[in-house]
């Protein structure tokens, strides 16, 4: 199961940054993040069963959207 702060740490990473520098509403693009590391990011959180869609992240890029969109996919799921 996926978390917020499991996002955070993802993002970081992939951005060679501390988790403790991205905000909830930082711009992900501002930060780092291209579309070939978030398409990265959502192969892998797929991994765990989630359907996610690469046009429903790219509409706000930010971890709080972001989160929100995991949150919802995980409880259709378990639901």
């Amino acid at each position: 199961m996926l978390t917020r702060e499991s996002l955070r740490a993802d993002i970081a990473a992939i951005i060679h940054a501390d988790p403790g520098e991205i905000g909830g509403e930082d711009d992900l693009i501002d930060l780092g993040l291209d579309s070939l590391r978030a398409m990265n990011l959502l192969v892998r959180w797929s991994g765990s069963g989630l359907r996610l869609d690469f046009g429903e992240f790219a509409e706000r890029l930010t971890l709080d959207a972001w989160w929100a969109i995991v949150d919802r996919q995980q409880q259709q799921q378990a639901g």
